[in-house]
């Protein structure tokens, strides 16, 4: 769970993000330069990536932290998974 300021911060770059994309579908509309659109497609990928991490971030400073502080085995190896799985899913591995 985010605390309350990362979670301000995160949900205001989404809205900037989400007006970005609205941005890029007008540029489309409009039949504006594909290198153009491209370069705003950019930068929202660009502003998500900042997005996943500060979420990421905040999963390793709370749940993270919490499973590798427990004496839950099982815990442990389910928080290691899912961030090896992530990453592996985003070809980061």
């Amino acid at each position: 769970m985010l605390d309350p300021e990362k979670k301000r911060t995160v949900v205001n770059r989404l809205k900037s993000i989400e007006g970005h994309i609205r941005g890029i579908e007008r540029m489309v509309e409009e039949d504006v330069y594909c290198m153009d659109i491209l370069n705003q497609i950019k930068a929202v990928q660009q502003a998500l990536e900042r997005v996943s991490a500060l979420t990421l971030e905040n999963h390793l400073n709370t749940c993270v932290t919490a499973a590798i502080r427990s004496e839950n085995p099982v815990e442990k190896e389910r928080v290691f998974t899912e961030i090896l799985d992530v990453f592996k899913a985003a070809g980061k591995l």
